[in-house]
């Protein structure tokens, strides 16, 4: 079973067909989508074949209800706090199907305390980055993954988000990762540049560095600096890349833990995230 620990929140997706209009009407196409990078990244596994379970802190009122009972309808196990406010964030698309976030992360950041046994059958523990940059969340996150090093259960990062990063430091986010010693850690490119990773630069303490590049080929980084590139099959038509990053996490970690070689979850990984560029929103589209 895969455990992710962070948000689950809920996304207004915006499809512009045109730049905003400065103070007037601008026809765009809306979706409310349930969201948050760990909720997301726990659906998609279990959409592909997989187990999984969510760990985090969502609101205690009506759109919280319906996100929890949506994940869970999804098949998700889910281990919840529900106090707050519920969180929100605006995904604004534009033309070419690329997304700007405004983002209210509401009670998602407030967990404090997860209960005794919330790793128990669990095969690999997935932390977004927006689970170690604000507390007490991630407090909290970092005692959930000291638990699962003493169990010698794997845990994976996702770097998640450039202004996430910079807020927190580059450097800082470096040094912690050579802390937690991960199994794998995904970026974008533009993350990835922020990180000063890349071809024969793979990130401080990881096994892996995965670095996706969009219809440009996906590296991956051993330790040593060896790169192994791993071209893109094209799609056909983007219309939308929210949780691009999250259905590849999952594809990737699902055919990892049943023992598949690195480059057949990097290819698992690549078909997933393409479904999900025809959709709005992080939903699974049709499978090619």
């Amino acid at each position: 079973m895969l455990c992710t620990v962070g948000d689950l929140l809920e996304d207004v997706v915006v499809w512009m067909s045109a730049d905003p209009r400065r103070g007037t009407d601008t026809p765009v196409q809306v979706f409310r989508r349930r969201g948050g990078s760990a909720a997301n990244v726990a659906a998609m596994t279990v959409a592909a074949g997989g187990a999984a379970r969510f760990v985090g802190q969502i609101g205690d009122d009506e759109v919280a209800t319906a996100l929890l009972d949506h994940l869970r309808s999804e098949g998700v196990d889910t281990v919840v706090t529900c106090r707050g406010r519920t969180g929100t964030i605006v995904v604004l698309v534009d033309t070419r199907g690329e997304r700007s976030f405004l983002t209210d992360r509401g009670a998602c950041t407030q967990l404090a305390a997860v209960p005794d046994g919330v790793l128990d059958g669990v095969d690999v523990l997935h932390v977004p980055a927006y689970s170690l940059v604000v507390d007490p969340l991630a407090a909290t996150t970092l005692e959930l993954i000291g638990d699962a090093v003493a169990r010698r259960v794997p845990v994976t990062v996702d770097a998640s988000s450039v202004s996430a990063l910079g807020d927190f430091g580059p450097g800082e986010f470096l040094a912690l990762l050579s802390e937690i010693g991960p199994a794998a850690l995904f970026c974008n490119e533009a993350e990835a540049d922020l990180l000063g990773l890349g071809d024969g630069c793979p990130a401080p303490g990881c096994a892996l560095t995965v670095v996706k590049r969009g219809q440009e080929p996906t590296l991956v980084i051993t330790p040593a600096g060896t790169t192994t590139t791993f071209a893109v099959p094209p799609v056909d038509r983007i219309v939308d890349s929210t949780g691009a990053g999250d259905a590849f996490a999952a594809g990737f970690l699902l055919a990892l833990g049943a023992g598949r070689p690195t480059s057949t979850a990097v290819q698992a990984g690549q078909l997933l995230a393409s479904r999900v560029l025809t959709s709005p929103g992080a939903t699974l589209g049709r499978r090619p």
